[in-house]
Parts: structure tokens; sequence; C-alpha cells
């Protein structure tokens, strides 16, 4: 399980931030300020840094300089600073990625993963995918191939195939999928999940994702 450090003062963003890496797999260690951020750094290893700029003690400018002394961890600057000397203050200290707040949490999720997978050697590196039958599933560029036609699939799209494809056996309620992959975004009618299974099948012309009627949705294990 990668670490990631993330290091924010306001405590209500820090659960946010806390929570939703932990449910995508993340383990997360916080720190509320420069100090701390800097002392938690040099007891554990990390394999990315999240870093508030606007930190009490110490700045997270300060911060980013001191851990690029002795580390080359990737690190993302959070901030409420939009404007351009920001910017490249951060960049010039080697900082791996930008995000301002409020930032959307899908988005933020994906600049992780695209930031760690840039730091990773190039083994490491490869495509990562999952076949099913006639189906390979490409994680990285969301997209499915089917006896080798591929198709674009939208992030909802890949974010339930994935998520049956990785559960396989299993029985996934369309509850299960809301909070999962809609979490805070869902404020609507639970069948959309119905509407995003009816839309995979019809472009995938795939019919290994079987109605468990009135539940939700089941992959058998492939044997």
């Amino acid at each position: 399980m990668q670490r990631v450090l993330v290091v924010e003062d306001d405590l209500d963003i820090q659960e946010l931030l806390k929570n939703f890496l932990q449910e995508v797999g993340y383990e997360i260690i916080l720190a509320s300020d420069g100090i701390e951020a800097l002392s938690t750094f040099s007891s554990t290893e990390f394999d990315l840094v999240l870093l508030d700029i606007m930190l009490p003690k110490i700045d997270g400018f300060a911060v980013c300089e001191l851990i690029r002394k002795q580390s080359q961890v990737p690190i993302i600057m959070l901030t409420a600073l939009s404007g351009e000397e920001e910017q490249i203050r951060g960049l010039d200290l080697h900082i791996d990625d930008y995000i301002t707040k409020p930032f959307s949490m899908p988005i933020l999720i994906r600049k992780i993963a695209a930031v760690l997978r840039r730091s990773k050697g190039p083994q490491e590196n490869e495509h990562k995918t999952i076949p099913y039958q006639n189906l390979i599933l490409d994680c990285d560029n969301y997209t499915a191939t089917v006896d080798g036609t591929s198709y674009e699939l939208t992030q909802r799209e890949f974010e339930v195939l994935k998520e049956l494809l990785t559960h396989q056996g299993r029985i996934l309620t369309r509850q299960n999928l809301l909070d999962k992959l809609w979490r805070y975004d869902f404020y609507g009618d639970e069948r959309v999940v119905d509407t995003h299974i009816k839309n995979l099948r019809k472009k995938l012309g795939i019919e290994f994702i079987q109605t468990i009627r009135g539940v939700g949705y089941k992959i058998d294990k492939e044997s």
C-alpha cells in the first residue's frame, strides 16, 4: 500500500482528504503544520506528499525546500493561491504538480495516480490491464478492448466496469457502487447505475454483467 503524507491545517479538509484517499487504497498520515510535517517526514518513508502552502509555523514552500534537500519524493501542492508567482515558486522548488482550492476530489485522485506512475521505474510503469474473457480493460487509458477492437469509456463507465471486474464473484448492490464511485457527487436516483450498465453492455457488446434482480450486479469469477 502506498503511503501519502497529507499536510493540511484545515481539519475539515484534512479529514475529507483522509477519507477519500483511504477509500481508494492509500495509507494516509496527517500533519497539521510545517514543523509536524518535517518531523513526520524524517521518521517515516512516504511515496508522495500532499502539501498545503498556507501552513502554521513553517509554510509549505519552506517545507518543500527542506524536503527537497533530502528527498525527491513526489510532492503535490494544494493552495487557495492561484497567482502565477506562487505557481512559479512551487515549480522552482521542483514540485511535481499543483492544484488550487476548491478542487475536485476525482481530479486530485487522478493527479496523485499520475504523479506516482511517473515517479516509478520503467518496469513498474507498465500499463495495468484487467483481462476477462474476450475483454481487456486498460486502467491507464480508460479504454476497453473487446475481440481486438478498442472502445473509449467515460470516466464513470470505466469505474463501474473496473469495480465489477475487481470484485468477480461478488454481488455489488447499486448502493455499493454509488457509495464507492459517486460518493458526495451523487444527489439523484440510484437507477443511474442501471443506465451506466446498459451503456456498457450496448457499447461493448458484452453479456457477462449479470443483473441480480432487486439487488444489483455481478460478474462471475473467471475459471
